[in-house]
C-alpha cells in the first residue's frame, strides 16, 4: 500500500527523533532512500524497498549501534561486505568525522556507493574491491572497528584477529540474530554481546576483540 504524503512526512520525523538526527542528516537518508529506490529497479541492490522497512531494517539497525559504541572517541571505521552500504554509510552521515573504508567485491553495488557518495557530500570514503582476505593481506588502513552486517561469517571475520593481522589491534562487531550461537573456536575472542530492538524484531551486536594478544606471531 502506498503511503500519503502525510504518512512518509511522519515516517521521517519519526526517524529523525530516534536517530537524534539533525536536519541536513535526515536531507541525506532522503537522498539516499531515493538513489537506493532508484538503483534497486535495475541492479537488485536489496529485497526491502518499503519507506518504513528500509528505515528500520536498513538505517535505524546500522545506527543502533551508538548505544553500545562511543564513536566520539573513534576515528576510523570499515565495512566488510557492506552491499548498498550498510551500516557503513548510515554511521558516515550520523558521525561525519569518521574516516570509512567499504569493503565490496561486486562492481555494480561499488557503483551505487560512489553515486551515494558524491550526492550527498559525504568525504574520506575509501570503496575497496579486494575479498576478505586479500584486504587483509595487501592492505593496512587505520582502523578502530570493523563492522559485519550481511556479509561474512564470524569463522572467515576472526582472521583479522590473528597476531600477525595488522588489524589485530581492532574491533569487529558482527550483527547476529538473537538466536545466534558461537563456534568454539570464535567464543574465546567475544568482548560481549549487546540485545536491541529494531523494527519487530529482536538482533544483538556480537563483538570480537584479541583479549590476550601476543605481539608474537
Amino acid at each position: 500500500m502506498v503511503e500519503s504524503a502525510e504518512m512518509v512526512a511522519i515516517d521521517w520525523q519519526n526517524f529523525k527523533r530516534e536517530a537524534s538526527l539533525t536536519e541536513q542528516q535526515l536531507a541525506q537518508f532522503q537522498q539516499y532512500y531515493e538513489l537506493l529506490i532508484e538503483w534497486n529497479r535495475v541492479h537488485n541492490l536489496t529485497t526491502i524497498t518499503d519507506l518504513k522497512e528500509v528505515i528500520h531494517y536498513h538505517f535505524l539497525d546500522s545506527l543502533l549501534l551508538g548505544k553500545f559504541v562511543d564513536f566520539s572517541t573513534l576515528s576510523a571505521i570499515a565495512d566488510i561486505g557492506t552491499g548498498a552500504g550498510f551500516p557503513g554509510l548510515p554511521l558516515k552521515i550520523k558521525y561525519p568525522h569518521l574516516s570509512v573504508v567499504l569493503i565490496e567485491v561486486t562492481e555494480k553495488k561499488r557503483q551505487f556507493l560512489r553515486v551515494v557518495c558524491e550526492a550527498l557530500g559525504l568525504e574520506n570514503v575509501e570503496i575497496e574491491a579486494l575479498d576478505w582476505r586479500t584486504f587483509l593481506r595487501k592492505t593496512s588502513y587505520h582502523i578502530d572497528l570493523f563492522c559485519a552486517r550481511a556479509s561474512l561469517q564470524p569463522e572467515e571475520l576472526i582472521f583479522m584477529l590473528k597476531p600477525s593481522s595488522p588489524y589485530r589491534d581492532a574491533t569487529l562487531v558482527y550483527w547476529a540474530a538473537n538466536d545466534w550461537q558461537s563456534l568454539p573456536k570464535e567464543a574465546p575472542l567475544i568482548l560481549k554481546e549487546e540485545l536491541y530492538r529494531v523494527g519487530a524484531r529482536w538482533r544483538k551486536y556480537v563483538f570480537f576483540k584479541n583479549k590476550n594478544l601476543s605481539q608474537k606471531n
